[in-house]
């Protein structure tokens, strides 16, 4: 049946086409399904003098699961916060884990550690009765002692330090939400002084006896291929040793890696300096400016429309994390590897260098220290595999720092693509049909959360020009930005208030909940008209959570100024809410540099926006008041809340735009060099 017949066949009907691609195989970590243990001594140990170590492999990146995950297992063996120990991301020590992404660690690893921690507890419970010859229902639990009576013991006294061989019960009973006593509230950021202080460590700060610094000299554009190398400069400075060694890893196969090792990285920059190479660069490479017919030219599959469908751009952009990636690699004697880095898979890593070397996993060890974030943007092991194969042909270890300039060029991005949508609505305002195709971007959060009889939605895989990969919420903020658009067009179009329209076609409570919250803080009924002010609303929802974000503009020339926007979101059962309101205000700020100006710009093979002088991200001139309202429901499983706050900005900042001034833009950024002309333009209603 075609898309033609489909439509215009009575009854209605639905069809969506998602295809699994490379994104969401980084997202979710397909293909590496391992079962999580049973025992309870794989995720946590208590010590003879009763600190609780507990073990997990999640990493920390600032979102502060560090401090959720102590609040759960407090929570649970009833012990306090202070007494209790995260080691995470380390492969040696830390069950196995898929990676930290698709804000998983809340939904997953939140009751995993809760789990482990009530077993525990119920062993302890256990070793007191066991110990003082008293029926189980006398003993309670609290603040790190076992008490029965008049007696009373700690955690260490009873365990002695040894192993908690016991499996987690199967319907173990966890503590409702209502009844948390340490969960659910906001404690102190665990490690929180270190990091203001600048004791803490990252993957940057590593250091390794006998250490060399590394340098990597990259092609001057994408596909160019060594012809020719000379080195002899670059070896004549003191201490300076220069590794051409053939390497898989992420780049194109059989590719080679050049670097300057030296014992300081004034050295080894020098060194690299000096290298004197020949490059056969690639031919026929498409730019940032002709981008978009590539995707659709490309795409594997076609679209035949049947609907007026307007044509959406998303540019492809940078993580820009605060730390860039770097990784230390030490080998040892027996041929084993050790590499410290900042990871948000550090299984995966471990991997990825097994197969680099032809090597057991068991013989290579990742440690994740803290890691200053990712955004999705560190599933892979690039600076481990390139320090690791530099450290084994120096004979020494080697600590590869990647550059600024080195994060911004050769990093994926957040994928670029085109979107095409539309949809027709009844006579009573409600939604009549509903088409959306994606090329490129993904297929994260394609599917309408709106009431619509017909509708078809489909992602489109096609060839990507640049490295692409995950982002914080991956396609959900193009699906979203161009769905929430689209709905105000058809709001518009039938004379409907926007926020009215979307009641109108929404069924789903949750959903119809952030929305009312959202508009109710800002003010939506009573917004005050004004020239050069618009107002603006998107809603959405994913990975199990919900958001609605208002915003409010003021447009001045050809510069469009973010004054407000208020985000109403739901994730559940609130497990930290001071933390949580960090993380939607972080995802405001992140998502206005995305909405606004955050573009890669590119062309013949090379990365223009190749530094943070020509690549702009938000800053505090930038942002607005940023104003979170949080819904708790106690009755739900908590979800992840890392991702898709971003998703309502960028549309709710084009509305906002679309009502100040009657111009639809129609790609992100909306105003990378200012608001264009304003020939259709219309005064504020």
């Amino acid at each position: 049946m075609t898309r033609r017949e489909f439509f215009a066949r009575v009854g209605g009907g639905v069809v969506v086409i998602l295809v699994p691609d490379e994104l969401s195989a980084q997202e979710s970590g397909r293909g590496m399904n391992q079962r999580m243990p049973e025992q309870v001594s794989a995720w946590l140990h208590i010590a003879e003098d009763g600190s609780v170590t507990v073990y997990t492999g999640k990493v920390e990146m600032g979102q502060n699961a560090r401090s959720s995950l102590t609040q759960a297992a407090a929570e649970e063996l009833h012990a306090p916060v202070a007494s209790i120990r995260l080691i995470m991301g380390d492969t040696a020590l830390t069950p196995f884990d898929m990676g930290t992404s698709g804000s998983g660690t809340t939904p997953n690893m939140w009751p995993q550690i809760r789990k482990a921690a009530a077993a525990a507890r119920e062993m302890l419970i256990d070793l007191a009765s066991q110990k003082w010859a008293v029926d189980r229902a006398t003993i309670t639990v609290a603040d790190g002692k076992v008490r029965a009576g008049n007696r009373s013991a700690g955690f260490g006294d009873l365990t002695h330090g040894e192993k908690l061989a016991r499996a987690i019960p199967v319907g173990l009973a966890l503590t409702p939400a209502d009844q948390w006593k340490v969960a659910g509230k906001p404690i102190e950021k665990v490690n929180g002084r270190a990091i203001v202080t600048g004791a803490h460590a990252y993957a940057y700060d590593i250091q390794r006896p006998g250490m060399l610094y590394a340098k990597v000299l990259y092609p001057p554009s994408f596909g160019a291929r060594l012809a020719a190398l000379d080195s002899a400069a670059a070896e004549a400075i003191p201490g300076v040793k220069v590794v051409r060694q053939k390497i898989s890893g992420q780049r194109e196969a059989g590719a080679d890696l050049v670097a300057a090792l030296a014992p300081d990285p004034a050295s080894a920059e020098k060194a690299l300096a000096a290298l004197h190479a020949e490059w056969a660069p690639a031919a026929g490479q498409p730019s940032s400016k002709d981008v978009f017919a590539y995707l659709k030219r490309t795409a594997q599959s076609a679209a035949s429309p049947h609907l007026d469908l307007a044509p959406y751009t998303i540019a492809y952009i940078a993580h820009v994390p605060l730390e860039p990636r770097g990784a230390v690699a030490e080998w040892s004697a027996d041929g084993k590897l050790m590499v410290w880095t900042g990871s948000q898979r550090p299984f995966g890593v471990r991997s990825e260098l097994a197969a680099e070397f032809g090597i057991p996993e068991e013989s290579v060890h990742v440690i994740v220290p803290d890691t200053g974030s990712g955004y999705g943007g560190k599933h892979q092991g690039d600076a481990a595999v390139e320090a690791a194969v530099l450290a084994k042909a120096a004979g020494k270890p080697v600590k590869r720092n990647w550059t600024r300039t080195e994060e911004l060029t050769w990093a994926y991005f957040r994928p670029g693509g085109l979107v095409e949508a539309g949809g027709k609505v009844n006579p009573d305002g409600t939604l009549a049909a509903w088409e959306f195709h994606n090329y490129n971007s993904g297929p994260s959060a394609l599917q309408t959360p709106y009431r619509v009889a017909e509708k078809y939605e489909q992602y489109h895989r096609t060839q990507s020009p640049l490295r692409q990969g995950s982002y914080r919420a991956l396609a959900a903020t193009a699906n979203h930005f161009v769905r929430e658009s689209v709905m105000d067009d058809l709001a518009h179009g039938a004379s409907i208030d926007p926020l009215e329209f979307r009641f109108k076609n929404l069924d789903n409570q949750r959903l119809r909940d952030v929305l009312t919250a959202a508009a109710e803080r800002f003010g939506w009924k009573n917004r005050k008209r004004a020239p050069g002010r618009g107002f603006g609303l998107a809603a959405g929802t994913e990975k199990g959570s919900y958001i609605a974000t208002c915003a409010e503009i003021a447009v001045d020339g050809g510069a469009v100024k973010v004054v407000r926007v208020v985000e109403a979101f739901e994730c559940g059962a609130i497990v930290n809410p001071e933390h949580l309101a960090n993380q939607v205000e972080g995802a405001v700020a992140m998502g206005i540099g995305g909405a606004l100006f955050e573009h890669v710009d590119f062309a013949d093979g090379k990365i223009l926006s190749n530094r943070l002088g020509r690549y702009r991200v938000p800053r505090f001139a930038d942002m607005p008041v940023i104003e979170s309202v949080l819904l708790d429901r106690k009755d739900l499983p908590s979800a992840g809340a890392g991702e898709t706050p971003i998703v309502g900005v960028a549309p709710a900042i084009a509305n906002a735009i679309f009502d100040a001034t009657g111009q639809r833009i129609r790609s992100l950024p909306l105003v990378p060099n200012g608001l264009p002309a304003l020939s259709a333009a219309r005064a504020p209603a």
